[in-house]
């Protein structure tokens, strides 16, 4: 799987899952562009990784909830590189993964849902209108979004999170069934629990290990299980699929 001559834009990848995607496009020649929000430092240091591989990298700050940050974001990206292929959309707005600490349904209000929908929906919304008229100009393009495999098993009922990512999906799909005739490709990986990440430090040992007999591969995914998907969905191999939600979590949820 070679990505030569490609420009890779990743959103949310200064660590954790992003930094992975970042660094495996890297390592498969892509020009990489690492979105951060406010982690400099972290996102300087995918980059180096990234150039260290021998590819070409660059980080640039911007919130994805900000419809003035992203379009900046997108024309630096242009102006440097002339050109994006991958979209990778994986920013979240920040959650914490702990089953016992978590909001039942009965404390959750709707700000709670909006939260996680904006962060998910509005910012996927946000940098694919644009992206859109470069991918549209050249009949081709590839976006892939990160969900979660919770919108088939809720093993933990994370309502806002998970509610978020089932949107996700559908406007995926949407977004796939309209774009398909120009060209450009809208697929989802769904990843089940991820650690180390931000996220997973507050998941607890004993829950892991629980996750881990429930599933077929009996562990849980690093970072790195998630990338490999994820340049699958962005590549030529992949080339006759769209619409599709890729599930990444050893055999938790099988379709």
């Amino acid at each position: 799987m070679n990505f030569e001559g490609k420009v890779v834009l990743v959103t949310g990848a200064s660590r954790g899952i992003g930094a992975a995607i970042a660094r495996a496009f890297a390592a498969e020649s892509a020009s990489v562009v690492v979105n951060y929000l406010s982690n400099e430092a972290a996102a300087a240091q995918v980059v180096d990784d990234c150039k260290r591989i021998g590819a070409d990298a660059l980080a640039v700050p911007a919130d994805v909830n900000s419809d003035a940050a992203v379009q900046q974001m997108v024309a630096e990206v242009l102006d440097e590189f002339g050109r994006l292929d991958v979209l990778v959309n994986n920013a979240l707005r920040p959650y914490a993964f702990d089953p016992e600490q978590r909001k039942l349904f009965s404390e959750l209000s709707w700000a709670d849902y909006q939260a996680q929908f904006d962060g998910a929906v509005g910012a996927a919304y946000r940098v694919c209108r644009a992206v859109l008229p470069h991918f549209a100009g050249r009949a081709q393009g590839s976006i892939v979004n990160i969900v979660s495999n919770l919108v088939e098993h809720p093993i933990v009922p994370y309502h806002e999170y998970t509610t978020a990512k089932a949107a996700l999906v559908g406007f995926s799909r949407n977004l796939a069934s309209e774009l398909g005739p120009l060209g450009v490709r809208v697929n989802c990986v769904a990843p089940g629990l991820v650690y180390p990440t931000q996220g997973s430090t507050s998941t607890r040992a004993h829950f892991r290990e629980s996750i881990m007999a429930a599933t077929p591969l009996r562990r849980i995914a690093r970072p790195e299980d998630v990338a490999g998907p994820v340049l699958f969905l962005a590549s030529d191999w992949s080339g006759f699929m769209t619409g599709q939600v890729l599930f990444v979590d050893g055999g938790l949820v099988m379709k």
